[in-house]
Protein backbone atom coordinates (compact mmCIF):
# COMPACT_ATOMS: atom_id res chain seq x y z
CA UNK A 1 0.00 0.00 0.00
CA UNK A 2 1.50 3.29 -1.05
CA UNK A 3 2.05 5.71 1.81
CA UNK A 4 1.68 8.77 0.10
CA UNK A 5 -0.81 11.44 1.08
CA UNK A 6 -3.68 11.55 -0.90
CA UNK A 7 -5.04 14.94 -1.77
CA UNK A 8 -8.69 14.86 -1.13
CA UNK A 9 -10.80 17.48 -3.51
CA UNK A 10 -12.37 20.37 -2.03
CA UNK A 11 -16.26 20.19 -1.10
CA UNK A 12 -18.02 22.66 -2.69
CA UNK A 13 -20.69 24.10 -0.98
CA UNK A 14 -24.61 24.92 -1.59
CA UNK A 15 -26.36 28.01 -0.72
CA UNK A 16 -28.06 26.74 2.42
CA UNK A 17 -24.39 26.48 4.21
CA UNK A 18 -23.80 30.30 3.16
CA UNK A 19 -26.67 30.98 4.44
CA UNK A 20 -26.37 29.23 7.20
CA UNK A 21 -23.04 31.09 7.90
CA UNK A 22 -24.36 34.65 7.35
CA UNK A 23 -27.87 33.56 9.54
CA UNK A 24 -24.74 32.36 12.31
CA UNK A 25 -22.94 35.72 11.78
CA UNK A 26 -25.71 37.94 11.87
CA UNK A 27 -27.21 36.40 14.93
CA UNK A 28 -24.05 36.74 17.01
CA UNK A 29 -23.00 40.59 16.67
CA UNK A 30 -27.14 40.68 17.22
CA UNK A 31 -26.66 39.06 20.52
CA UNK A 32 -23.66 41.11 21.02
CA UNK A 33 -25.00 44.56 20.71
CA UNK A 34 -28.67 43.72 22.76
CA UNK A 35 -25.87 42.29 25.43
CA UNK A 36 -23.83 45.00 25.83
CA UNK A 37 -26.68 48.01 26.18
CA UNK A 38 -24.29 50.50 27.45
CA UNK A 39 -22.99 50.22 23.74
CA UNK A 40 -26.53 50.99 22.32
CA UNK A 41 -26.92 54.11 24.84
CA UNK A 42 -23.09 55.44 24.02
CA UNK A 43 -23.93 54.87 20.44
CA UNK A 44 -26.65 57.17 21.08
CA UNK A 45 -25.88 60.04 23.68
CA UNK A 46 -22.45 60.91 21.69
CA UNK A 47 -25.03 62.66 18.87
CA UNK A 48 -27.63 63.58 20.81
CA UNK A 49 -25.16 65.63 22.79
CA UNK A 50 -23.72 67.38 19.58
CA UNK A 51 -27.57 67.64 18.72
CA UNK A 52 -29.36 69.37 21.95
CA UNK A 53 -25.97 71.08 23.25
CA UNK A 54 -23.71 71.97 20.34
CA UNK A 55 -26.44 72.42 17.97
CA UNK A 56 -28.07 75.16 20.27
CA UNK A 57 -24.83 77.08 21.02
CA UNK A 58 -23.95 77.54 17.37
CA UNK A 59 -27.64 78.26 15.99
CA UNK A 60 -27.39 81.77 16.12
CA UNK A 61 -24.00 82.02 15.00
CA UNK A 62 -23.62 79.09 11.80
CA UNK A 63 -26.49 79.99 10.25
CA UNK A 64 -27.33 77.80 7.47
CA UNK A 65 -28.11 79.49 3.51
CA UNK A 66 -30.46 78.04 1.28
CA UNK A 67 -28.43 75.30 -0.51
CA UNK A 68 -29.03 71.86 -2.07
CA UNK A 69 -30.83 69.47 -0.83
CA UNK A 70 -32.89 72.19 1.11
CA UNK A 71 -35.43 74.40 -0.57
CA UNK A 72 -35.85 77.06 2.64
CA UNK A 73 -34.28 78.45 5.25
CA UNK A 74 -33.27 75.57 8.13
CA UNK A 75 -32.50 75.51 11.93
CA UNK A 76 -28.46 74.38 12.36
CA UNK A 77 -29.59 71.05 13.79
CA UNK A 78 -31.35 70.23 10.74
CA UNK A 79 -27.79 70.46 9.06
CA UNK A 80 -26.00 68.33 11.36
CA UNK A 81 -28.46 65.37 11.51
CA UNK A 82 -27.09 63.93 8.55
CA UNK A 83 -23.49 63.95 9.83
CA UNK A 84 -24.56 62.65 13.19
CA UNK A 85 -26.43 60.56 11.44
CA UNK A 86 -23.18 59.53 9.84
CA UNK A 87 -20.69 59.83 13.01
CA UNK A 88 -23.44 56.70 14.52
CA UNK A 89 -21.70 54.68 11.65
CA UNK A 90 -18.57 55.99 11.58
CA UNK A 91 -18.28 54.94 15.55
CA UNK A 92 -20.19 51.65 15.14
CA UNK A 93 -17.43 50.78 12.42
CA UNK A 94 -14.66 51.44 14.67
CA UNK A 95 -16.26 49.01 17.43
CA UNK A 96 -16.97 46.29 15.25
CA UNK A 97 -13.57 46.21 13.85
CA UNK A 98 -12.69 46.72 17.69
CA UNK A 99 -14.36 43.32 18.31
CA UNK A 100 -12.55 42.05 15.98
CA UNK A 101 -9.38 43.24 17.33
CA UNK A 102 -10.55 41.34 21.03
CA UNK A 103 -11.67 37.88 19.30
CA UNK A 104 -8.57 37.84 17.52
CA UNK A 105 -6.51 38.34 20.92
CA UNK A 106 -8.76 35.96 22.86
CA UNK A 107 -8.42 33.30 20.39
CA UNK A 108 -12.07 33.56 19.26
CA UNK A 109 -11.26 35.05 15.65
CA UNK A 110 -9.10 31.23 14.88
CA UNK A 111 -12.72 29.54 15.27
CA UNK A 112 -14.27 32.00 12.38
CA UNK A 113 -11.06 31.97 10.01
CA UNK A 114 -10.90 28.42 10.16
CA UNK A 115 -13.83 27.53 8.73
CA UNK A 116 -14.30 25.53 5.92
CA UNK A 117 -16.34 28.74 3.86
CA UNK A 118 -14.35 31.47 1.98
CA UNK A 119 -12.50 33.93 4.21
CA UNK A 120 -14.38 36.91 1.83
CA UNK A 121 -17.11 35.70 2.83
CA UNK A 122 -17.00 35.48 6.35
CA UNK A 123 -15.44 38.78 6.22
CA UNK A 124 -18.61 40.19 4.26
CA UNK A 125 -21.14 38.45 6.78
CA UNK A 126 -19.34 39.99 9.28
CA UNK A 127 -19.39 43.23 7.93
CA UNK A 128 -22.71 42.88 6.67
CA UNK A 129 -23.74 42.39 10.74
CA UNK A 130 -21.87 45.33 11.81
CA UNK A 131 -24.07 47.43 8.98
CA UNK A 132 -27.24 45.94 10.28
CA UNK A 133 -26.32 47.08 13.77
CA UNK A 134 -25.63 50.50 12.83
CA UNK A 135 -29.28 50.64 11.31
CA UNK A 136 -30.71 50.15 14.63
CA UNK A 137 -28.90 52.50 16.00
CA UNK A 138 -29.51 55.39 13.08
CA UNK A 139 -33.24 54.84 13.09
CA UNK A 140 -33.32 54.90 16.95
CA UNK A 141 -31.44 58.30 16.60
CA UNK A 142 -34.29 59.64 14.11
CA UNK A 143 -37.05 58.30 16.61
CA UNK A 144 -35.75 60.76 19.39
CA UNK A 145 -34.28 63.72 16.45
CA UNK A 146 -38.75 63.37 15.49
CA UNK A 147 -39.27 64.74 18.98
CA UNK A 148 -36.36 67.68 18.21
CA UNK A 149 -38.95 68.86 14.96
CA UNK A 150 -35.99 67.41 13.11
CA UNK A 151 -38.69 65.80 10.10
CA UNK A 152 -37.43 64.72 6.89
CA UNK A 153 -40.12 63.69 4.58
CA UNK A 154 -41.59 60.74 5.32
CA UNK A 155 -40.74 58.96 2.62
CA UNK A 156 -36.98 60.17 3.43
CA UNK A 157 -36.99 57.49 6.08
CA UNK A 158 -37.44 54.91 3.17
CA UNK A 159 -34.88 56.37 0.90
CA UNK A 160 -32.56 56.95 2.91
CA UNK A 161 -31.85 53.37 3.68
CA UNK A 162 -29.71 52.14 1.06
CA UNK A 163 -27.39 55.26 1.63
CA UNK A 164 -27.30 53.95 4.98
CA UNK A 165 -26.34 50.46 3.80
CA UNK A 166 -23.90 51.63 1.69
CA UNK A 167 -22.33 54.07 4.00
CA UNK A 168 -22.32 51.56 6.60
CA UNK A 169 -20.84 48.68 4.32
CA UNK A 170 -17.98 51.91 3.17
CA UNK A 171 -16.68 52.83 7.23
CA UNK A 172 -17.06 49.21 8.61
CA UNK A 173 -14.86 47.44 5.89
CA UNK A 174 -12.48 51.10 6.40
CA UNK A 175 -12.48 49.75 10.44
CA UNK A 176 -11.90 46.28 9.45
CA UNK A 177 -8.64 47.31 7.05
CA UNK A 178 -7.40 49.12 10.21
CA UNK A 179 -7.88 46.60 12.12
CA UNK A 180 -6.05 43.77 10.13
CA UNK A 181 -3.16 45.74 11.12
CA UNK A 182 -3.14 46.35 15.07
CA UNK A 183 -1.46 43.71 16.89
CA UNK A 184 -2.79 44.16 20.35
CA UNK A 185 -5.99 46.01 21.68
CA UNK A 186 -4.47 48.62 23.64
CA UNK A 187 -3.29 50.50 20.46
CA UNK A 188 -6.46 50.59 18.97
CA UNK A 189 -8.29 53.47 20.72
CA UNK A 190 -5.10 55.48 19.62
CA UNK A 191 -5.45 54.27 16.20
CA UNK A 192 -9.39 55.25 16.43
CA UNK A 193 -8.30 58.98 18.08
CA UNK A 194 -6.24 59.40 14.41
CA UNK A 195 -9.19 58.15 12.01
CA UNK A 196 -12.32 58.87 13.51
CA UNK A 197 -12.05 62.85 14.37
CA UNK A 198 -9.91 64.07 11.42
CA UNK A 199 -12.82 62.45 9.31
CA UNK A 200 -15.69 63.83 11.27
CA UNK A 201 -14.61 67.56 11.72
CA UNK A 202 -12.83 67.41 8.24
CA UNK A 203 -16.02 67.12 6.90
CA UNK A 204 -19.22 68.69 6.01
CA UNK A 205 -20.50 66.94 9.24
CA UNK A 206 -20.74 70.27 11.12
CA UNK A 207 -20.44 73.01 8.71
CA UNK A 208 -21.35 73.39 4.64
CA UNK A 209 -17.89 73.36 2.12
CA UNK A 210 -18.42 76.55 0.63
CA UNK A 211 -18.32 78.05 4.58
CA UNK A 212 -14.88 76.29 5.00
CA UNK A 213 -13.74 77.31 1.59
CA UNK A 214 -14.02 81.17 2.59
CA UNK A 215 -12.17 80.14 6.16
CA UNK A 216 -9.67 77.87 4.06
CA UNK A 217 -9.16 76.80 0.50
CA UNK A 218 -6.63 74.38 1.65
CA UNK A 219 -9.08 72.54 4.53
CA UNK A 220 -11.74 72.84 2.10
CA UNK A 221 -9.74 70.57 -0.95
CA UNK A 222 -9.24 68.27 2.44
CA UNK A 223 -12.80 68.23 3.21
CA UNK A 224 -13.78 67.55 -0.63
CA UNK A 225 -11.17 64.48 -0.55
CA UNK A 226 -12.39 63.12 2.39
CA UNK A 227 -14.76 60.15 1.99
CA UNK A 228 -16.77 60.87 5.48
CA UNK A 229 -18.00 64.06 3.68
CA UNK A 230 -19.37 62.59 0.64
CA UNK A 231 -21.27 59.92 3.23
CA UNK A 232 -22.90 62.65 4.80
CA UNK A 233 -24.04 64.01 1.69
CA UNK A 234 -25.33 61.40 0.33
CA UNK A 235 -27.11 60.50 3.36
CA UNK A 236 -28.31 64.07 3.74
CA UNK A 237 -29.37 64.18 -0.05
CA UNK A 238 -31.38 60.55 0.53
CA UNK A 239 -32.80 61.79 3.61
CA UNK A 240 -35.14 63.88 0.76
CA UNK A 241 -35.27 61.79 -1.90
CA UNK A 242 -32.74 62.90 -3.86
CA UNK A 243 -29.59 61.37 -5.01
CA UNK A 244 -25.94 63.10 -5.12
CA UNK A 245 -24.05 61.15 -8.06
CA UNK A 246 -20.64 62.28 -6.95
CA UNK A 247 -20.85 61.24 -3.17
CA UNK A 248 -22.58 58.45 -4.61
CA UNK A 249 -19.56 57.26 -7.00
CA UNK A 250 -16.91 57.88 -4.06
CA UNK A 251 -18.61 55.78 -1.49
CA UNK A 252 -19.05 53.18 -3.90
CA UNK A 253 -15.83 53.17 -4.85
CA UNK A 254 -14.35 53.32 -1.45
CA UNK A 255 -16.42 50.54 -0.40
CA UNK A 256 -14.80 48.44 -2.63
CA UNK A 257 -11.41 49.32 -2.06
CA UNK A 258 -11.85 49.69 1.64
CA UNK A 259 -13.48 45.86 1.29
CA UNK A 260 -10.93 44.69 -1.13
CA UNK A 261 -7.83 45.36 1.05
CA UNK A 262 -9.68 43.98 4.26
CA UNK A 263 -9.96 40.64 2.63
CA UNK A 264 -6.74 40.97 1.17
CA UNK A 265 -5.34 42.30 4.89
CA UNK A 266 -7.02 39.11 6.53
CA UNK A 267 -5.30 36.78 3.90
CA UNK A 268 -2.64 34.86 5.90
CA UNK A 269 -0.78 34.78 2.46
CA UNK A 270 -0.60 38.30 1.87
CA UNK A 271 -2.09 40.32 4.19
CA UNK A 272 -1.04 41.61 7.81
CA UNK A 273 -2.82 38.35 9.75
CA UNK A 274 -0.79 35.37 9.99
CA UNK A 275 -1.70 32.07 11.37
CA UNK A 276 -0.67 31.23 14.84
CA UNK A 277 2.16 29.00 14.51
CA UNK A 278 1.70 25.47 16.58
CA UNK A 279 2.14 25.81 20.70
CA UNK A 280 3.22 29.59 19.72
CA UNK A 281 1.34 32.97 20.28
CA UNK A 282 -0.49 34.87 17.53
Amino acid sequence: MSTANTVLPARGFGIGSYVTCLTGILWRESLRFLHQRERFISALVRPLVWLFIFAAGFRQVLGISIIPPYETYILYEVYIAPGLIAMIQLFNGMQSSLSMVYDREMGNMRTLLVSPLPRWFLLLSKLLAGTLVSLLQVYAFLLIAWFWDITPPPLGYLTVLPALILCGLMLGALGMLISSGIRQLENFAGVMNFVIFPMFFASSALYPLWRVQEGSPLLYYVCLCNPFTHAVELIRFALYGQINWLSLAVVAACTAMFTLGAILAYDPGRGFVRPAPAGGET
